[in-house]
């Protein structure tokens, strides 16, 4: 009996467990949606690893602040227009009239447990969010991860940079201080330029003549409903392109068009981004505790009849804001309409400047007839006229965005406006020509260390003399990782158009856009755009004699 007993426990303690309730529900949840399947696909995908990947991260954490403190600050802010009488605990605007909009801002800043902290840190994630989209764009843009299978991919990240400015200006549009009213004073003088429908737009948004008392109304659920909304479905498709394709990675060895090296997804590269998430919260909250911004009660109400002095928009602003600065008051009137040439013309050249920046990728790839997939990174050297011009148009930028300021310039560097004015002027000209002329000319330079480098191994600071005397620096051979990475690079010929006389002597017909094709070709992959690398015989030659000191 003993040993029958000692066979059953034995065979039982082999019996599985019954599952238990979260089991249950992970199979209850798997059967019908397909979890297990999605997530072993998905969890351990290899991700590489750089800092410039960061810069997309926080872009999607200063995201998620903003929902998270947008939604605390929509409990307690009031979007109308209705004129009160102040009596709160700000005592200097005390019987002072405003709007109720104006006066839960102010509520909020005095009166709402943590309500300053929670708006100075929406306020910084906005500016830190259209920051880090931008930067990160532009390491996209110097790379080339923007090339084949991603072009659909920058479409969506250029359409948030642009959502966030417009998303930035009605924000920072609602409290109806002083400031915020002159931001839309400045943009219903931009819309009423537009010719023929301007001043129909104008009544529609304002609903009558400015400032009317619907704007605020009016913006309120497209700055927290409308623009967000989208944006959000623009974030969630973008990670699911990064996820679908594989994800871009910087030249090196071991890395190729079908390799990836990196960290799994789950659990390495969640742990890094859940810390690096806490990380962006906890500097963006620091930064709303000890750093002040957009103090409405230092500004009061808004009144049509005053305009804060020094008044400046948000820096992603300020380079729209520099091009009608700077324009001159051009004016022309015929069949008794004006057209405001001075006011138009910047207002039309603010998109037109963004768009040149999201339609480049289209642009580079009709040139290269390159429809290859890419998932390994240029270097930006290597291409030494994109990353020209993506210098020139941030130079563009910096240059607009002193012109924005050229009143708190001129104050601040005891300088004349106009003398900053007429600088701006002509900087909006020359100076993305010498920004991409120099950037040009530095790439150039890098390519030739780098190649001297391959041929002649790296400079040690060792001094020898030679038997007859002469002294030399001795190199040391570069690692063979080392010579991969520089060398990785292809170096294919431009697009050309080929004999325009056939073998008959017949005149083969070339089309405008195959003559223009073939020029830009020439100007941005030809001889005069980069430096042949070296080749193995080059470096046999060098290595396997005295040649290599």
């Amino acid at each position: 009996m003993d040993g029958a007993r000692s066979g059953n426990e034995t065979a039982g303690s082999t019996r599985r467990e019954p599952a238990g309730t979260g089991e249950k529900l992970a199979d209850w949840a798997d059967g019908r949606l397909g979890l297990y399947g999605l997530a072993k696909a998905n969890m351990r995908k290899v991700f590489p690893d750089h800092w410039s990947f960061m810069l997309g991260e926080i872009c999607l954490y200063s995201f998620l602040i903003l929902i998270l403190t947008g939604i605390y600050l929509t409990l307690f802010f009031e979007p109308s227009g209705v004129e009160v009488i102040y009596h709160g605990s700000y005592v200097p605007l005390n019987g002072v009239p405003m709007t109720r909009a104006y006066e839960s801002t102010l509520d909020i800043s005095f009166d709402v447990r943590g309500g300053l902290l929670i708006r100075q840190i929406h306020h910084w994630a906005a500016l830190v969010f259209v920051t880090g989209m931008l930067v990160h764009m532009m390491r996209v843009f110097f790379t080339g991860a923007f090339r084949k299978p991603r072009e659909l991919n920058w479409l969506f990240g250029w359409t948030l940079l642009f959502l966030g400015i417009i998303t930035g200006l009605t924000g920072y549009s609602l409290p109806d201080d002083l400031l915020s009213g002159t931001g839309i004073r400045f943009a219903d003088g931009a819309i009423l330029s537009v010719p023929i429908v301007g001043t129909y737009l104008s009544m529609f948004l304002f609903g009558g003549e400015f400032p009317g008392h619907d704007i605020i109304s009016r913006l309120f659920p497209v700055h927290v409903l409308l623009l967000p909304g989208i944006m959000l479905g623009l974030v969630v498709a973008h990670l699911i392109l990064v996820f679908y394709h594989k994800h871009t990675q910087y030249p090196g060895p071991g890395r190729d068009q079908k390799t990836v090296v990196g960290m799994p997804f789950l659990p390495v590269y969640m742990a890094k981004a859940g810390g690096f998430f806490f990380l962006v919260f906890g500097v963006l909250a620091l930064m709303g505790g000890i750093a002040s911004i957009n103090p409405v009660w230092a500004f009061g109400p808004y009144r049509p009849d005053l305009v804060t002095t020094g008044a400046q928009p948000d820096w992603y602003l300020g380079f729209s804001e520099g091009l009608i600065r700077v324009m001159p008051g051009w004016e022309l009137n015929f069949w008794g309409h004006t057209l405001e040439l001075g006011v138009f013309i910047p207002f039309t050249l603010f998109p037109l400047l963004l768009l040149a920046l999201g339609l480049y990728p289209f642009l580079e790839a009709w040139i290269t007839g390159d429809r290859r997939e890419h998932h390994i990174l240029d270097r930006p050297r290597n291409m030494p006229v994109r990353t020209g011009l993506g210098a020139a148009w941030l130079a563009l930028y910096v240059v607009l965005l002193i012109g924005g300021g050229n009143d708190i310039v001129a104050t601040h560097l005891h300088l004349s406006i106009n003398s900053i004015t007429w600088f701006v002027r002509v900087s909006f000209f020359v100076a993305p020509v010498v920004t991409f002329l120099v950037t040009k000319r530095v790439c150039m330079g890098l390519q030739r260390k780098d190649r001297d480098k391959v041929l002649h191994g790296r400079e040690s600071g060792t001094i020898r003399r030679l038997p007859h005397g002469e002294f030399v620096e001795v190199h040391e051979p570069l690692a063979q990782d080392q010579l991969f990475t520089l060398t990785q690079h292809e170096q294919n010929p431009p697009y050309e158009i080929g004999p325009l006389v056939d073998a008959n002597g017949v005149r083969r017909p070339v089309r405008t856009g195959q003559r223009v094709r073939a020029r830009l070709a020439r100007v941005m992959f030809g001889s005069e755009s980069h430096i042949p690398k070296p080749t193995v015989e080059e470096y046999r030659e060098l290595t396997s004699g005295d040649h290599h000191h």
